[in-house]
């Protein structure tokens, strides 16, 4: 297949790059090469390079930056969305969406399946969502897929955070009452590779399996580096950000299941790979 990447040079587009790159011809694009928020620009791009498939992994993703940028959140995650789809009609070709567990309002007591009510509490996940329903109303043929905690070779995250940190403190503070699932970029990369082969159209939740809080990641990831660290769990709200977060993020990978596809594997097998790769 042809296909176009937006956001290549970044965490998940690395790892697409390196999933897909053997069996399909990539058309890679930075916000350099293509902005999406260029709507005349995108259409020409697409109808031009004529794609099979799209996959769009640019988004503005500082969560509290949107706080501060909201009308570059809404510019990026919202009509840069619209605009990909809408150059995407043109040609009558799929457009692959990453978005977020951010658009729920994470007060749920189990988790998260893909048609539960959506109610973002930022404006990350609210402009995340104007571009999940930019998709809805023009397209027929995409995938959306929410996903959750994403880490991996290519870029800043959480684990790198706690592993840079660990080097001058004994003691971090870590958020405990905010629960989800840290996905791995390259595991992410492989489900996106196979769900393209396929026309199962929809909304899906694909993340790594099980389940914990920040502050229980941060002590595996010490626990697997080695590292003498003391964790001190803190609530969100003693660890003040400009932006809220959802206090309970578990993606149930529900559509996923269904459609056949193997679960992904644990977030605690997943994190190993990772620090052995970093070593």
């Amino acid at each position: 297949m042809k296909i176009l990447i937006t956001g290549s040079n970044g965490m998940l587009g690395h790892d697409l790059i390196e999933v897909l790159n053997d069996n399909h011809d990539l058309i890679l694009t930075t916000s350099k090469s293509l902005d999406i928020t260029d709507k005349n620009h995108v259409i020409e791009f697409i109808s031009e390079n004529k794609p099979d498939i799209v996959i769009n992994s640019a988004a503005y993703t500082n969560v509290d930056g949107c706080e501060e940028n909201q009308e570059t959140a809404y510019d990026i995650n919202g009509e840069g969305v619209r605009n990909l789809a809408l150059g995407c009609s043109e040609i009558d070709c799929p457009l692959v969406h990453i978005s977020t567990d951010y658009v729920f309002n994470g007060e749920n007591t189990r988790p998260w399946v893909e048609d539960d009510e959506i109610g973002p509490i930022s404006v990350y996940g609210k402009s995340k969502l104007k571009g999940e329903e930019a998709i809805l109303e023009i397209l027929d043929k995409f995938f959306i897929i929410r996903t959750a905690w994403l880490y991996g070779i290519n870029g800043g995250n959480f684990p790198k955070t706690m592993l840079e940190l660990a080097k001058n403190h004994s003691e971090i503070t870590v958020v405990y009452d905010e629960v989800g699932t840290p996905t791995y970029t390259p595991d992410l990369a492989k489900a996106i590779s196979q769900l393209i082969e396929t026309d199962y159209y929809g909304i899906y939740h694909i993340t790594n399996s099980e389940s914990c809080s920040w502050c229980e990641f941060a002590r595996y990831i010490f626990e697997l580096a080695g590292k003498d660290v003391k964790v001190i769990p803190v609530t969100a709200s003693e660890f003040a950000r400009p932006a809220p977060r959802p206090h309970y993020s578990v993606l149930e990978n529900k559509k996923w299941i269904e459609s056949g596809f193997e679960p992904l594997r644990s977030y605690k097998d997943a994190i190993k790979d990772y620090i052995e790769l970093i070593k």
